[in-house]
């Protein structure tokens, strides 16, 4: 009977507003929130996802509009805020940009960069393009400030180790980036503050592989590198999310 009493005056306790209680140990995170870059969307990441789901996690794709680095920002936000729980932030290429500022969310606990740009503070995608060149020169404006690569080159130089037929269709269907993007400064880096997860595509003409370890580096990322095009992400899914995985077991 005593220990009877002393069940029921400790589940009363617990249910008094106002009152603290011990909080559960917290486990792995589950959430996943995926941003593409510059000239894809977000269908591109549906081998990763697969994978993820099957593995038991909780996917979330974010369709940016790329038309400007704010407008990606928000709707990458408006997913974010839309978890139940913490979660890991991932961009590819672009989507690292994105994801830099929309990492300050109070749902992120880590940050995955696949082939990203990881910007500092003022920095712009332009000027670390400048620092250190990629071996793709195909990048052109349209006639209303877009940007859109040229898609005879598109298979070479953003998914050479895709199929033919999937790389010319990903030509077919890129989305164009607005130009005022590259010049846009980023102004507070998540990863100033948050885990760093960084891929290095190895073979990536988009984005050079070098300034990807640059970056890398800076933001003090455990960094996997992957023999794979730009498009590593769809080249080689299991060992992206290898990597999408191992930042959310080591995020509790």
């Amino acid at each position: 009977m005593n220990v009877l009493r002393t069940l029921l005056a400790t589940v009363s306790i617990a249910a008094l507003p106002g009152l603290a209680v011990a909080a559960p140990a917290s486990g792995p995170v589950r959430n996943i929130v995926l941003v593409h870059g510059a000239f894809a969307d977000g269908s591109g990441w549906k081998p990763v996802a697969d994978i993820l789901a099957k593995d038991g996690y909780i996917v979330s794709v974010v369709q940016e509009p790329l038309t400007s680095l704010a407008d990606d920002v928000t709707a990458t936000n408006r997913i974010l805020d839309r978890q139940n729980g913490p979660a890991v932030l991932v961009g590819h290429s672009y989507g690292g940009a994105v994801t830099t500022e929309a990492g300050t969310n109070q749902h992120v606990v880590s940050l995955v960069y696949v082939a990203a740009f990881v910007p500092d503070e003022g920095e712009t995608v332009i000027s670390l393009i400048k620092s250190d060149p990629p071996a793709a020169d195909s990048i052109a404006p349209t006639a209303d400030g877009y940007l859109l690569v040229d898609p005879a080159k598109f298979p070479a130089d953003f998914a050479a180790d895709l199929p033919l037929a999937d790389a010319r269709f990903m030509a077919l269907s890129q989305v164009p980036w607005n130009s005022k993007i590259v010049s846009t400064p980023i102004t507070t880096p998540a990863w100033k503050a948050k885990p760093v997860y960084g891929i290095v595509a190895t073979q990536d003409r988009m984005i050079n592989p070098n300034l990807e370890r640059t970056m890398y580096q800076r933001a003090k990322a455990k960094v996997t590198e992957i023999k794979g095009s730009h498009a590593v992400f769809i080249s080689q899914p299991r060992a992206v999310a290898n990597v999408i995985e191992q930042a959310a077991r080591e995020s509790r």
